[in-house]
């Protein structure tokens, strides 16, 4: 079986997968596979980010009706935060446009300022003791805040991924792939300002009156 198998190709094609089989171990040890290995990560990373943008959105529609059953007449701010989740929502980035910075850019500051909407909508919320005491409005407080640290984790993660695979473009011995076979691959890009971290405000629970 194997013999018929060989006989199906000629010597020369023999001889070629063979010499592909024996560059293989060579071009693994030569860094031929950082590149691509470095860039799905990253990819991966920045998937994750806008996974956890997307949970913070999607609590957000609830939190606004909660806060506006007991602060209706805070009309600015909450419409400030409906307008900036509508913006960010509406900019987002496929793994294929890492590269673009005017893209990437507009998607970090769109993302800053719903974290801003967000953060004075909070500070309101201190002036009214009764939404602070509801169990809705803490049960989405504390997811709130749990999807902020979550968001922060994967932010972190996306730096240093895109930190390994910017890197690999310009340092031997994977460069060299990168002038050779790798000519499309671009750096990505990356978070260059600490977006402000949205403060939470504690609920006192002893001061519900």
């Amino acid at each position: 079986m194997h013999a018929l198998a060989l006989s199906a190709f000629s010597p020369r094609r023999l001889a070629g997968l063979v010499t592909v089989a024996l560059m293989l171990p060579l071009l693994a040890a030569c860094g031929f596979n950082t590149i691509p290995t470095n860039e799905e990560r990253a990819k991966a990373a920045w998937s994750e980010v806008l996974n956890q943008y997307q949970r913070r959105a999607d609590l957000i529609p609830n939190l606004v009706e909660t806060v506006k059953g007991y602060a209706a007449h805070e009309r600015e701010v909450l419409e400030a935060v409906v307008e900036a989740r509508a913006k960010a929502t509406q900019t987002t980035i496929s793994p294929e446009l890492l590269q673009d910075e005017a893209a990437f850019r507009a998607f970090q500051e769109n993302q800053a300022q719903l974290t801003g909407a967000l953060s004075r909508l909070l500070a309101v919320v201190e002036n009214y003791p009764d939404l602070k005491a509801n169990q809705n409005f803490l049960a989405l407080q504390a997811q709130l805040e749990g999807t902020e640290n979550r968001i922060a984790v994967a932010r972190r993660d996306y730096i240093e991924a895109v930190r390994v695979y910017n890197t690999s473009l310009r340092t031997l011995p994977s460069m060299i792939w990168a002038w050779i076979w790798f000519t499309d691959n671009e750096p990505f890009q990356n978070f260059t300002i600490a977006e402000d971290k949205m403060e939470v405000p504690e609920v006192n629970f002893g001061n519900r009156g």
